[in-house]
């Protein structure tokens, strides 16, 4: 399997994790103490590294760090948005999409003439 398919969708698992570690216990805890949230976010929080640890080591194979960063950085976004939206019940916002057409622009750049 290609090193920037296998980086791409195992960052994206483990933005999954990270979005609902660092943001669930918004919605689902509000009534618990902040001490149970924050077991639980690192309990989570644990499983996003088992994944984004071997990520980011495989991604190194054949990415700089910049690219690394630059793709954590949208994949972030891309997986934040639908979280926002669907799950936490935001608003979208036109925002949303200037701020994703400027990640664009970074991943322009740090990947250009690579």
């Amino acid at each position: 399997m290609d090193v920037l398919f296998k980086t791409t969708f195992l960052l994206i698992l483990s933005n999954v994790f990270m979005t609902f570690a660092w943001y669930g216990h918004l919605k689902t805890l509000n009534n618990k103490s902040w001490f149970v949230a924050a077991i639980l976010s690192w309990s989570i929080a644990l499983f996003e590294y088992l994944i984004q640890v071997p990520a980011n080591r495989i991604g190194f194979t054949a990415l700089s760090l910049p690219q690394l960063k630059i793709l954590q950085e949208v994949i972030t976004l891309l997986v934040f948005i639908p979280f926002a939206v669907f799950y936490m019940k935001q608003t979208f916002r036109l925002d949303f999409l200037w701020a994703a057409l400027c990640m664009c622009g970074a991943v322009y750049f740090v990947f250009r003439g690579a």
